[in-house]
């Protein structure tokens, strides 16, 4: 069986894929569609356990009304079938999805999510069939037909959101320009150990959780995962926190190092574009 032939299959199989997935979409039955998506608020935040596990976040209690029965519900927790609650204060807005009629399924976001038609899997299955198709014409034209249709796409891709990442850098360092600076401490160390099953070492993530109270009274609990020396010593210690006012999620305990890594983000954004347009230009050129 030859390498065309293969590929062929291999673009028949995701096509397969994408359409059945379109089609579910349509007629409205895939899971995403078939979950129930809103808000809840934050009742209760419970103590943060020093060595336990980020799986499931900041233990929290949540309320919300189930809009098919019109009574409140009011959970603690999601056992880690959600997103990982990061940030959390008594009276936050976060996110809560189900299955319809089972609300003792939820799942947790760090915030409201909309409503959602499931076609996410169908297009990774048409991009895996483009992929396909690239590399049936590189094999029957010529191999720069590779260097078109990979990198030309990413390439507009990037340029697309490129003024998105320009317009977000600004508006970051805009924030961060408001931000107030209140004293925060360190109030646990989570700790998460995986072993690798190809090499057999082991990894560890270290997750300090920094505790800090805003200047109109809100006490936050949230994961600190930048710009914090040596995170396993960190228990107790006390930091200078950064927040903007209308969201305490989003602080920082180095403002100038964030102003730097944005810097850098776009840099690097802006670089990528580039090159991707460069040898898409140098396919272009040699099929020429």
């Amino acid at each position: 069986m030859g390498w065309d032939v293969v590929l062929l299959l291999w673009c028949a199989a995701w096509g397969a894929v994408a359409l059945v997935g379109t089609v579910r979409s349509l007629v409205g039955v895939t899971a995403a569609q078939r979950t129930v998506r809103l808000a809840g608020r934050i009742r209760t935040v419970g103590e943060v356990r020093h060595g336990a596990s980020r799986i499931g976040g900041i233990p929290v209690t949540v309320a919300w009304r189930d809009p098919d029965t019109g009574r409140e519900v009011v959970a603690a927790g999601d056992d880690g079938r959600g997103e990982t609650l990061t940030a959390a204060w008594v009276g936050r807005e976060v996110g809560v999805g189900h299955p319809r009629g089972r609300p003792e399924e939820h799942r947790f976001a760090n915030a409201p999510e909309p409503p959602s038609r499931g076609l996410g899997w169908p297009a990774f299955a048409a991009f895996l069939v483009y992929g396909g198709l690239v590399a049936l014409a590189a094999i029957h034209w010529a191999w720069p037909w590779a260097l078109v249709g990979g990198a030309g796409p990413w390439a507009l891709v990037g340029l697309r959101y490129l003024p998105a990442a320009v317009r977000d850098r600004r508006g970051k360092r805009a924030r961060l320009a408001v931000t107030e600076a209140v004293p925060g401490r360190v109030v646990a160390v989570l700790q998460d150990v995986r072993i690798d099953e190809e090499s057999g070492s082991t990894l560890t993530t270290l997750t300090p959780v920094v505790a800090f109270t805003t200047r109109d009274g809100t006490a936050v609990t949230a994961h600190c995962t930048a710009h914090l020396a040596d995170p396993a010593r960190a228990r107790g210690r006390e930091v200078t926190v950064h927040h903007t006012p209308a969201d305490p999620a989003e602080f920082t305990l180095d403002p100038a190092a964030d102003r730097r890594s944005w810097g850098w983000d776009l840099a690097v954004h802006v670089a990528a574009v580039a090159v991707l347009a460069a040898v898409a230009a140098v396919g272009v050129a040699l099929l020429v």
